[in-house]
């Protein structure tokens, strides 16, 4: 972006906000609250941290001076400390780029990118020791996990250590019920779906916690038995589908509460979540979808076979070959 385009060629007060006419003729409005609530004096110096009481001022604080440069937009306020006066001096860059308004409103989506069955040549893949040693490899894997979601770390030491060292490398690791890390083996009374030899149908993991896992990091010690694939499928594709195919079955999903339950003879952890989760712009943020630990709906009587029919649509779309990755982890 051209420093240019950040200057302002006119300014003119309004009841609440002030209308800024940029350079480059676009226009944006900032609120007269919004603009003291983000005063650069309100904020610690070390922390960052806004220590500015908002009830402080009244709610028609207003400008009674204005002036702008090159530069800087500075206000003198109509209310002020205890000396009875307040100026504030704002960056017209930083005011630009956080306009919120008119022609420089920013479109709020996300960095997500999907995929379908098609993207198994296209996965990132990343070498263990560069990003174990490397930052700037260690960000640019970063940034392609939050892209598509899924990644394979190539040439992981032999030891059941490394995946927890490896996870580390981004942050903490977050305990459950399993602990932090556990092994995905055939037991002969198993607690769960992944200790039995059965195939596990697609799904994502503890949607019966009250904050199912962000990323999950599975590394293969072994794999010389028959069979043993992983299969992937990108839930971001399927709903984004099933949001263009089917909009009213889509909104049911992502409006309706569904009791997911896990226990054993320990534990019994329970939560209602929609399986569906949009962020506050209606984006397309997480899915919660885990068929064999769903327990009982008790959705109202109004919606249940509507609820069902939405449900068996996602199933099926969720089988689709279009959409599926098949392929079998390295040891």
């Amino acid at each position: 972006m051209s420093y240019t385009l950040n200057k302002v060629e006119q300014l003119n007060s309004q009841k609440n906000a002030l209308k800024t006419v940029w350079a480059d003729g676009k226009t944006s409005s900032f609120h007269y609250l919004w603009l003291r609530d983000n005063c650069p004096t309100n904020f610690h110096p070390d922390t960052h941290e806004r220590f500015f009481d908002l009830l402080s001022v009244s709610d028609d604080i207003h400008p009674t001076k204005v002036n702008f440069d090159n530069e800087n937009l500075i206000i003198d306020w109509s209310e002020g400390d205890d000396s009875g006066m307040h100026q504030s001096t704002y960056s017209l860059e930083w005011l630009h780029n956080h306009a919120y308004s008119g022609d420089l409103k920013k479109d709020q989506g996300t960095n997500y990118e999907s995929w379908s069955g098609d993207f198994a040549p296209s996965i990132p893949r990343v070498d263990h020791n560069q990003i174990m040693k490397d930052d700037a490899a260690l960000l640019d894997w970063m940034k392609a996990l939050d892209k598509f979601g899924l990644t394979i770390i190539e040439n992981m030491p032999n030891t059941e250590e490394a995946v927890s060292h490896t996870a580390e490398r981004i942050s903490f690791l977050r305990e459950t019920n399993f602990g932090l890390t556990y092994d995905v083996v055939s037991t002969p009374k198993p607690i769960n779906l992944a200790y039995t030899s059965m195939a596990l149908p697609l799904h994502t993991d503890l949607p019966n916690q009250e904050v199912p896992p962000g990323y999950q990091f599975l590394h293969c010690l072994a794999n010389e038995s028959e069979g043993g694939e992983s299969i992937y499928v990108d839930s971001l594709r399927v709903l984004e589908d099933m949001r263009k195919d089917e909009p009213e079955k889509f909104q049911l999903l992502a409006d309706t509460a569904v009791p997911f339950r896990f226990h054993d003879t320990t534990c019994d952890l329970r939560q209602h979540h929609s399986m569906i989760n949009l962020d506050s712009f209606g984006n397309i943020i997480e899915i919660k979808y885990n068929a064999h630990i769903a327990d009982i709906f008790d959705m109202s009587e109004d919606i249940m076979h509507d609820f069902y029919l939405a449900y068996r649509d996602l199933m099926r779309r969720f089988k689709g070959p279009e959409y599926k990755i098949k392929l079998k982890l390295n040891a």
